[in-house]
């Protein structure tokens, strides 16, 4: 019986601590890369967005927009990258800092609501 609880409590404990996620620095990141390029994903609740800055490489970026609270868009600053509701968007960067900023007014916390992608 205490085997089988053992067995229980152990492969509880590996669910939840592979689930949490993360990097080697014990760091979430939402920036992945692929052949074609580099892909962030900013994740927007209402007058936020899950993470103060973004890192990619320069060169071709695709970025996502996902609404997980309340209807935002994002705009990029000096680029072409412009998102209504949830979709994604691939452009080509320079090494930089953009500005991002929520594009659809969402209440009393939408001027605030910013991020910057810095381009290596």
């Amino acid at each position: 019986m205490v085997k089988i609880f053992l067995t229980g409590l152990f492969v509880f404990i590996m669910l939840v601590t592979t689930a949490c996620g993360g990097n080697e620095n014990g760091v979430s990141s939402n920036n992945t890369e692929t052949r074609e390029g580099s892909e962030i994903t900013v994740v927007a609740t209402n007058w936020d967005f899950d993470q103060e800055t973004y890192t990619v490489p320069a060169g071709e970026v695709t970025v996502n927009l996902v609404n997980e609270e309340g209807f935002h868009g994002i705009k990029i600053d000096d680029t072409s990258i412009s998102i209504e509701g949830e979709g994604s968007y691939t452009a080509s960067l320079e090494p930089g800092e953009y500005r991002i900023w929520c594009s659809i007014p969402c209440g009393e916390g939408h001027d605030v609501m910013e991020a910057t992608l810095i381009v290596e």
